[in-house]
Order: C-alpha cells, then sequence, then structure tokens
C-alpha cells in the first residue's frame, strides 16, 4: 500500500507538476499526514525537490514540488528501418546528447540493430559525462509487434524479424535495465505525456514512416489487445485485391500511404522513373515538392491524402476517439502542408456523429519522438514502483 501510495504521489507530481502537498492532496485524495510523510520519504531520498513557492489563501505561501531531474538518467533509442537513433535525457526530459546513425539495408540483422543501440548509448553518456549506473533504463523502440517483457521478443515481417529475442540480446551486452516497446507505442506515450494528445482519455496517436502504425489509448490506457500485437493498423485492408505489402498480405493501408509504397505508386505511375534523393526521406519530401509543377506527383499525393482520410475514418467509426495525432516523419511532412484536405477527407468517410467529436492534430513533439518516447519506458517503471530505481541484477531478468 506505501509503494501504491507512493506511486500516486510521484506520478502526479511528474504528469503535473511542480505541484504543493495541498494540490497533491486534492488530486489523490490522500491524506494531509500520508502526503506530507511520503513527500518526506521522497525528499530524503532525493527523487523530488523543491521548485519555488506560490502564494496561498489567506496563509504562508506553498512550497511547489518537482522531480528532480537530476535524481537518474534515461536513454531513449528508435531502431528505425533507415537509421538508428540514440538519446540521453535527465528526467526533465531535456535532451543531453544524441546519436544518429544510418541504416544502409533495408532489412538490418538484428545484431547489426543491437551493435548500433549499444554503440549510441556508448557514446551519449561518454559524451555527456554521466556514469553507467546513473542511468535508470534504456528504453528501445522497434518496428513490430514486441511480446514482453521476459526477453522482450519482436515479430517484425517488414524486417524480416521471426520471434527475436531483442530485448535479451541487448541485455546480454549491458547491465543498465532494458525495455523494449514498438515504436508506435512510444510516440504515442511520448504525445500522451507531453505533446498534442495531452487531457484526452481515447484518442489515436498515428505513426507514418517508412511504415505504418498506431497507438490505441481507451479510459487513459494503452489497448495492447491479448499479446501486445493491438495497433498494427498500417496492415489494415484499404482495398480488397490491392497492392502487395511488405508483410505479405494485399492492399494493406501501409501499401499506400507508408512512404516506401507512395514512392513505389509514384514510380510506377512516372514511367519508372523515381523520385530524387539520396534516401528514402529526401526523396518522399521531392515528391511533395514536385506536386505544384507534375501532375504525375499531384496525383500520387491526392491519392495518399485519400487513402490516409479513408484509414482515419476506419479509426473513428470503429473506435470514436475524441484526438487523433499525426506523427511520423512522412505524416508530419504530408501534415505540414495537407492538413485541412486530410481532415476534409476522413470526414467523407466518417459517420457524421463520431466525425463531428473528434479532432485531428499533428504530433507537437517533432519528428523524432519516437526516441524520446522510449525513455519515458524507464520512467514509467519508476513512477510505478514509487521512486525505487531497479536493481542491476533484477534488471537483467525482467527487462
Amino acid at each position: 500500500m506505501r509503494r501504491s501510495n507512493r506511486s500516486v504521489i510521484l506520478t502526479s507530481i511528474y504528469r503535473e507538476g511542480p505541484l504543493s502537498r495541498f494540490e497533491l492532496g486534492h488530486r489523490t485524495s490522500l491524506s494531509a499526514a500520508s502526503v506530507s510523510n511520503l513527500v518526506g520519504e521522497l525528499l530524503e531520498e532525493g527523487v523530488v525537490e523543491e521548485a519555488g513557492s506560490v502564494e496561498s489563501d489567506g496563509g504562508r505561501p506553498r512550497v511547489l514540488l518537482r522531480v528532480a531531474p537530476r535524481f537518474g538518467y534515461v536513454v531513449g533509442a528508435e531502431v528505425g528501418e533507415t537509421r538508428v537513433r540514440v538519446e540521453l535525457f535527465d528526467l526533465a526530459m531535456n535532451v543531453l546528447s544524441t546519436m544518429v546513425y544510418p541504416i544502409e539495408t533495408p532489412k538490418p540483422e538484428p545484431a547489426l540493430a543491437v551493435k548500433l543501440v549499444l554503440a549510441g548509448l556508448a557514446e551519449v553518456l561518454r559524451e555527456a559525462r554521466v556514469a553507467p549506473d546513473r542511468v535508470l533504463g534504456l528504453g528501445v523502440a522497434v518496428a513490430g509487434i514486441v511480446e514482453g517483457p521476459g526477453d522482450a521478443v519482436v515479430h517484425a515481417q517488414t524486417l524480416g524479424w521471426d520471434a527475436v529475442p531483442f530485448g535479451a540480446l541487448l541485455a546480454a551486452k549491458t547491465d543498465i535495465p532494458i525495455q523494449v516497446d514498438n515504436g508506435a507505442n512510444t510516440l504515442g506515450q511520448a504525445e500522451m505525456w507531453f505533446g498534442a494528445g495531452r487531457g484526452a482519455t481515447d484518442a489515436v496517436v498515428a505513426l507514418v514512416g517508412s511504415g505504418i502504425g498506431a497507438a490505441l489509448v481507451t479510459g487513459g490506457s494503452s489497448y495492447r489487445g491479448t499479446r501486445s500485437s493491438a495497433g498494427e493498423w498500417g496492415h489494415t485492408t484499404i482495398m480488397y485485391g490491392g497492392r502487395q505489402c511488405r508483410c505479405g498480405a494485399q492492399g494493406c493501408l501501409e501499401a499506400y500511404v507508408g512512404a516506401e509504397g507512395v514512392l513505389e505508386r509514384f514510380q510506377a505511375e512516372n514511367g519508372g522513373t523515381a523520385a530524387p534523393g539520396a534516401d528514402e526521406e529526401e526523396a518522399f519530401t521531392a515528391l511533395l515538392d514536385s506536386a505544384g509543377t507534375s501532375k504525375v506527383a499531384a496525383k500520387v499525393v491526392e491519392d495518399t491524402i485519400g487513402y490516409l482520410g479513408a484509414g482515419f475514418a476506419n479509426l473513428v467509426n470503429l473506435f470514436n476517439p475524441e484526438r487523433i495525432v499525426l506523427g511520423g516523419w512522412a505524416g508530419l511532412l504530408l501534415g505540414e502542408r495537407y492538413l485541412p484536405q486530410l481532415r476534409e477527407a476522413v470526414g467523407k468517410h466518417a459517420l457524421r456523429q463520431p466525425y463531428a467529436q473528434v479532432s485531428i492534430e499533428l504530433c507537437s513533439l517533432g519528428r523524432d519522438a519516437v526516441a524520446l518516447g522510449a525513455a519515458t519506458l524507464p520512467i514509467l517503471r519508476l513512477l510505478r514502483e514509487g521512486g525505487v530505481p531497479p536493481t542491476r541484477t533484477l534488471a537483467a531478468r525482467t527487462h
């Protein structure tokens, strides 16, 4: 019970702070004595610190409390299809160091991904002069279905990964606690905590990059399904007997809206000539830039917005969310230029009543929010444990 109460107090301070003891009592429904005792423990342990004061009605100023930014550090890593990004944060989510490694092959071997993540981990700690024992955990976001905790087994058909114990492979090379999750889920957690999803209790956070995924939030909690594979929105069928998807099925939304599929459609309709660019992101940007001068590019972009709008409409009709947040590098490139057209496309396919109840917004944390979201995994564990950091021996067994 005490650990649970500490968790409630600490979570309130982290998610909504700085807060006074008086405010904590109202938000948590704990007695003033319990709040005072638990806050005293957290202050003494260095998990929480004072952060100024505010005037009260007729009494002494109320001291504000926040989670101490330098109580520990967290690392977030994104294993994408074109790069591995590793970032070091303090507990206020200030970025202290970043490393990015391009991936030259479209289907990187798990051993290469492990090597790049660990190289990035070592480098960000070296650059920021942070000792490994000050790191509360390493969160890693990957494409595909993640079964865990345990060995964090990854099933990623688009990468060619079949039941890869990715968490165990990482844990074998470091004693820093490891947690692995799907990239759309980590993006969703970041946006729900700090970004455009904040304040919503029923939301969908969509990740559109080379591929597509979504984080489903219902009643304020992530919906993951029976074995954590909920949210594979990119592999819902948008066209019966349609284009071949990377997953092996036909007509998946990802085959029409994922950056790889969009570029393939453009090349096919452009007489075999691909969009120019040194990599996928450059080519996708060039395609969007040429939509004003090329009829082929304009048609491909128009169709892409239509397909994405239909995909969003399916989410609206199925889940009746109050908010849909569009993120991912390709999603933001599209949304920054065509958000009004996208909203209109959703309205053409969705039922009127649930469409009237949903807002469609852009991710506010930027194109690199997946790694930030991955870094929230060890923070969430710290909050759940009431501010008690994981022990290294335990972490080796439970990622």
